[in-house]
Parts: C-alpha cells; structure tokens; sequence
C-alpha cells in the first residue's frame, strides 16, 4: 500500500512483532502454545526499553536498530518455514519432501511457478528479499479492505479459541485508543463541587482542572466503559498506573468508599442524578448491575458487597491474563 514491491524478511518480521505488540504486550492475550512471534514479543517487553501501548513507528524502529543476539535468532526462526510455504496453495507438484531442502534450492524451484504473489530476489537470512509481482500489487491495493476484513475476521476468530475467557478480542487488535469519558468527568467535577473528594491511590484532593478517569481493572483487560470500573484519579497517577492491576486489599476499599459516596449523593441531589441519568446511557449497559448497584435505598454494607460481586471475578480473571500488580508511589 506504500508503494513497495521489494521488502526484506527483516522489514516483514518488524511488521509482525509491531502489528502483535499490543495483542501480547498490552491486552496479554496468548497467540499459540508455542508462538515463536509471542515469545518475541516478551522477550523484547521483558527488556523495558518499549511501552507496551508504544506507538509502531518506535516499535519498528527499535527492531531495525537492535543487535541484540537472541532478538536476532528468533526473528530468523519466524523465516523458516512462512516466507516459502505461504504460498503453497498456488504451488502443484510440491510433496512433504519437496519441502526439505535447503532455503536457497527451495527458493530456485518456487522461482520457476508461474503466477505466484511474490518471488525471491535474494536468500540471505534476514537480509532476504521478495518481489511482489506487479499485477498481484494492484490487486492487493484494489481490495485491500475485502483483504483487511477477511484477515480481521480469520485473526479474531484464531484469538478468541485461544483466549475463550477474555472479553472484546475484538477491541484488542490495534493500539489502545483515548477513552471518551467526558460526561463520567463532568459527573465526578459536579461531586468534587459539592464536597472534598479525595482519589483513592494517593489520597491526593482532586481538582477539576487535574482530573482523569481511572478504569480500576484495566480497559486493557476488561474493553469497556462501564461505571462501576471507573472512578476519578489525576492525570499523573493514571499515566503512572497505566493497565496495572491496583492491589485489591489496599485499594478496593477505598473505591467503595468513594463509589458509595457517589451513590449517596447521586439520590441526594437533583443535579447529581440527573447528570447520573445522562451518563448511564452510555456506561452503565447491564441491567442486573444497574439494580445492584444504582437502586434507592442501599446501605453501605449491601453497596459494598455488591460492587465487590460485581467487580472481584473480572480482577481476577484480569490477575491470571498476567496484569501486573500495582501500589501508588
């Protein structure tokens, strides 16, 4: 789609790590028992240089630049076997052994098939080359949203077999997007006008000019935005959190403290309710939740409860994806 019809396995490798970046890095989500290109994935996060909501052009840039030896030896195991039989289907002739042979014979005999996507211009481990075949370029550039839809369609269907109890697979492709919070900020700026409001994890006095919007289990994991996960912090301490997981035994009593306080005031006060009635259209989608939690006339005790039933199963599940722990410093 940028106009390039000869790519080196190193630049096509670079794509691949950064297009998964965010499915392993960011959302957890596990690609294979044995994926080589997750365990890529981890073993570059592991080393701490990159984000894992990172933008792509500084994921590809830190893989063009790196030299480090392990990163090397297993981009060159995601050439072995993809870059040749990728193209099988429009290759006859080819038997289990045909297969194995060295890289540079196989490359000669699929040079000599008529038709195919792409050839071999050089064999030279990373530093290999193909060449996209004019009319197959034009091709891929006249239906390139059928092809985008159908590899979306194909990708979420192969991540949600293996990851059958994460919600929003489907949110979980491409880089995490701002949230639109405004009406849950202007709901909480009401509050903070009414009375004191301290945020939970440094017990900090929020302003209305340093308020952000705080998805306790991370949006990362759960991929909505649902008012009982959300609660006011500032900008710095929600940058710090980023999609960790708040320690539950130090924190979640103080998001029910602060999330009662909500609903107290929310049945106190005209205004409060009526911003409430504005919001929950948005962020508040299940009806059995909205009972439990938003009903007249819950006392402190059964709130708690409540918002500990509704919240404790997605934190733990959140836990065993492997988002990290997290205490404000």
């Amino acid at each position: 789609m940028e106009g390039k019809i000869i790519i080196s396995f190193n630049e096509l490798i670079n794509e691949m790590i950064a297009d998964a970046w965010y499915m392993v890095s960011e959302y957890k989500l596990n690609l294979g028992p044995a994926d080589t290109l997750e365990a890529l994935v981890h073993h570059v996060f592991n080393t701490g240089r990159l984000k894992s909501n990172e933008k792509k052009g500084h994921i590809i840039q830190f893989l063009d630049a790196s030299k480090d030896k392990k990163l090397l030896k297993m981009k060159k195991t995601l050439t072995d076997n993809v870059p040749y039989r990728l193209q099988a289907p429009f290759i006859e002739g080819f038997s289990g052994v045909g297969w194995r042979v060295s890289d540079k014979v196989l490359a000669e005999k699929i040079n000599r098939e008529k038709h195919l996507i792409y050839y071999y211009l050089k064999i030279d481990g990373l530093n290999s080359q193909i060449e996209i075949k004019e009319e197959w370029a034009e091709y891929i550039k006249r239906n390139y949203q059928i092809l985008c839809g159908w590899i979306r369609y194909n990708l979420i269907t192969y991540l949600q077999k293996r990851n059958p109890s994460v919600p929003g697979i489907v949110n979980k492709l491409e880089p995490p997007m701002e949230r639109q919070m405004e009406k849950v900020k202007k709901y909480w700026k009401l509050l903070i006008g009414i009375s004191p409001v301290h945020e939970i994890y440094s017990g900090q006095l929020l302003t209305a000019k340093d308020i952000s919007i705080d998805h306790f289990v991370p949006w990362s994991y759960v991929a909505h935005d649902e008012f009982w996960n959300l609660h006011p912090t500032t900008r710095s301490i929600n940058s710090q959190k980023s999609n960790q997981l708040p320690d539950w035994d130090k924190y979640f009593p103080l998001l029910s403290e602060i999330e009662y306080y909500s609903y107290q005031k929310m049945w106190e006060y005209e205004k409060v309710h009526n911003e409430f009635e504005k919001l929950q259209k948005e962020h508040v989608n299940n009806m059995e939740v909205r009972m439990k939690l938003y009903r007249k006339g819950l006392d402190r005790q059964e709130f708690t409860g409540n918002l500990e039933e509704v919240i404790l199963p997605v934190y733990q599940a959140a836990q065993h994806m492997g988002f990290r722990n997290w205490v404000c410093k």
